[in-house]
């Protein structure tokens, strides 16, 4: 029996678009589908949280939103959509449907939909697969995209195994549909005690519901609760030991498609190898491609510097996770998405082609240096292109999940609009109800003053313009911001449990009202900062 059901007469002539396709994808976005997250046990973190982290890296849709949890009757079917990532001008469309839940929880809702009410995180790297595994629409018949896959997840579940196996086996029924240039993907999934990194594949065009055999290849490994995880945007699940289900989770075919392609053979005496299997040799999504590895050198470098890292090493050549040189905090993984890839070689801000003379003739680095040089200037000056973990982003988050505490003080993520080197992190609660209208507003088509998203855009682009000096004063006005809200982070939390163990009802409202005062605060500051960066580097100012 083909495994995969393919008719070998249009799969040929799928193959013949699919690599047009792709091409035509990559030289034209390359490399803006590019996602980073970082993944910290609980015993390697400073407090004992779960911290866990995603850069959407595209233009996405970032505006957050409270999805209540419903009941449901018996029978009640769930409509599955297509295009929710807000990337186009397309809106979400019905391509199939599941059973429905009897009962969903609350979720917070943006294109990679990333947290619910019970501390349940879910961040997203895209992953490259095998050509041969990709499918899109309309031949495509898998209806389970991952953005969708983690809404459900967020929805139905609240630990880190329950959602692995629901994803999973719900890919395995219904197909997982490719969303991202048709490649694979990874989740960093956790909850307050566990993190695991999920990985799943698509099975080609020839798929069918009706042909018995899974519609997806995924696997699961748990994360040691003394260790990192990160993922930039390569696989990084290898060796697989189903005997330890602890810390182990796969498909009923993770072998089997492999086998079928010639992509491993028993017979051969090694251990099989997810990673090798199923990853390209060769292209932009491959285990060599500067791209992924250069952001792997400099977080690998950052978590243990103490050891030697190649920074032209290739993707197989970095562990799974690895015991940090000390214990990771919140800021930390803030600093760790805002970085430029400083202190490597590839940090673009470091290009020599910025050094120009001063008034006695001595080089000095342009007040226009800057780690984010545009195509147009990068063309002008010849700087190579090195993709930084900090890009053009459409949000950012950094969430920590906590069992010392009740589920809606317990969790918290720390959200980030735009670009994250020239942003703030805003704390929202998991007990929050009420995202502010400024921050879920976003309109692509003009620009708004009251829009989160469009002022952090516009601050991001000031700063930039000028960014040895600009940069500046952003930093003291975000310093001061984050600063202030993680000096009241204990106090704030000491008061919701009190409320929370009294009044559950008045705890919410508490939240919502942390939650609104930070946002509405960020989002000020942030607007009066576009307003000063515009008035102190006006370009005619300066000759």
């Amino acid at each position: 029996m083909n495994l995969l059901g393919v008719d070998k007469v249009n799969r040929r002539k799928r193959w013949v678009v699919w690599m047009l396709f792709s091409c035509l994808l990559v030289s034209v976005s390359f490399p803006s589908w590019a996602c980073t997250a970082v993944l910290v046990g609980k015993n390697a973190s400073v407090d004992g949280s779960v911290i866990n982290s995603h850069t959407a890296d595209n233009w996405y849709d970032a505006n957050l939103r409270v999805v209540k949890g419903q009941k449901y009757a018996p029978g009640t079917i769930m409509n599955v959509y297509i295009n929710l990532l807000g990337e186009d001008a397309n809106p979400p469309r019905v391509i199939g449907h599941i059973p429905q839940a009897e009962e969903t929880y609350t979720y917070f809702h943006v294109g990679y939909s990333c947290f619910n009410e019970h501390q349940l995180s879910i961040g997203e790297s895209t992953v490259g697969q095998k050509d041969e595994l990709s499918a899109f629409l309309p031949d495509a018949k898998g209806i389970l995209t991952i953005e969708q896959l983690e809404i459900i997840a967020l929805q139905r579940t609240k630990t880190a195994r329950e959602a692995i196996k629901l994803m999973g086996g719900l890919a395995e029924t219904y197909g997982f549909l490719p969303s991202c240039v048709g490649q694979g993907e990874a989740l960093t999934v956790a909850d307050p005690n566990e993190a695991w990194i999920f990985e799943i594949r698509s099975v080609g065009f020839g798929w069918r519901p009706e042909s018995g055999v899974p519609g997806a290849i995924w696997v699961a490994r748990r994360v040691p609760d003394d260790e990192v995880a990160v993922i930039a945007n390569g696989s990084i699940i290898s060796n697989i030991d189903l005997n330890q289900p602890d810390y182990f989770m796969a498909s009923q075919n993770y072998l089997d498609v492999a086998i079928q392609h010639g992509w491993y053979t028993p017979k051969s005496g090694h251990p099989f190898n997810w990673r090798d299997a199923y990853t390209p040799r060769s292209g932009y999504w491959s285990m060599y491609s500067p791209w992924v590895r250069e952001r792997l050198y400099y977080l690998f470098k950052t978590l243990a510097p103490s050891k030697e890292w190649d920074p032209n090493a290739d993707v197989s050549s970095y562990p799974f996770s690895i015991k940090p040189d000390k214990k990771i905090s919140v800021r930390d993984v803030m600093a760790i998405q805002r970085s430029t890839l400083e202190g490597t070689p590839f940090n673009m801000e470091d290009n020599p082609a910025w050094l120009v003379p001063d008034v006695n003739g001595k080089l000095m680095k342009s007040e226009l240096a800057t780690p984010f040089p545009d195509r147009p200037m990068r063309a002008l000056l010849n700087i190579p292109y090195h993709r930084p973990i900090s890009a053009k982003t459409s949000y950012t988050f950094v969430s920590q999940s906590r069992n010392w505490l009740p589920d809606p003080v317990g969790g918290i993520i720390w959200f980030s609009m735009g670009h994250p080197h020239m942003g703030v992190y805003v704390p929202v609660y998991a007990g929050a109800t009420f995202i502010p209208e400024g921050w879920r507003n976003f309109k692509m088509e003009r620009f708004d003053p009251s829009s989160a998203r469009w002022v952090f855009l516009l601050a991001a682009d000031l700063v930039n313009r000028r960014y040895q000096l600009a940069v500046r004063d952003m930093e003291q006005v975000r310093t001061s911001f984050e600063n202030e809200w993680f000096g009241k982070q204990v106090e704030i939390e000491k008061k919701a449990v009190e409320l929370w163990n009294s009044s559950p009802e008045s705890a919410a409202a508490f939240l919502n009202e942390v939650t609104e005062n930070g946002m509405k605060e960020a989002l000020q500051k942030w607007w009066d900062l576009c307003t000063f960066l515009i008035s102190k580097y006006m370009w005619d100012r300066f000759w």
